[in-house]
């Protein structure tokens, strides 16, 4: 049976952090919340941030490509996040989110969109630029925190030793 729509995101137009994630997951369509899953804990261990300011709306917006949970795939896999959230939605949004001053652009998806790039982006390249990205657009480009990732981080042990602490005090500047 298909689910109704239950789009999940928070904002404030008082908001200098942006999550640009991909999709609500199961678990965050079943709680209403973002991020409410052990990808969740990973990604506030990532920014160094507390549950209690990860969810605080006036400080950080947490806004998907796709507002929804898209549902599985055959192999059990979250389907990626339907295209007319973003077509529809991002731009207008943005707009009424002025004071963002860093975009953590966690995965593929977030990150083809808010950086401009082409689909067939490599996740490794992008995230190794971004040095680049911040400096350009005030975007850090991350991998998806999903456990699906763990070999992938252990793969590249720069982005613990290099990127995460200059994003723990970037957001903590801005908190």
């Amino acid at each position: 049976m298909e689910r109704p729509p239950n789009p999940i995101l928070q904002a404030s137009d008082s908001a200098r952090i942006l999550v640009a994630g991909q999709a609500p997951g199961n678990l965050a369509d079943r709680s209403g919340r973002p991020f409410t899953d052990p990808s969740g804990v990973r990604l506030r261990e990532w920014m160094g941030v507390s549950e209690d300011e990860f969810y605080d709306h006036q400080r950080i917006a947490i806004v998907p490509m796709g507002f929804c949970f898209p549902g599985y795939d055959s192999k059990g896999g979250d389907r990626p996040p339907m295209k007319v959230c973003a077509r529809t939605w991002h731009l207008g949004l943005l707009a009424r989110l002025p004071r963002l001053e860093l975009i953590l652009a966690v995965g593929g998806y977030s990150q083809s969109w808010h950086l401009n790039l082409p689909g067939s982006a490599r996740l490794t390249e992008v995230v190794q630029n971004w040095r680049h990205h911040l400096e350009n657009s005030n975007t850090i480009p991350t991998p998806h925190p999903s456990w699906r990732n763990n070999a992938w981080l252990k793969k590249n042990s720069w982005f613990e030793e290099e990127l995460l602490p200059v994003l723990r005090e970037k957001v903590r500047s801005l908190l």
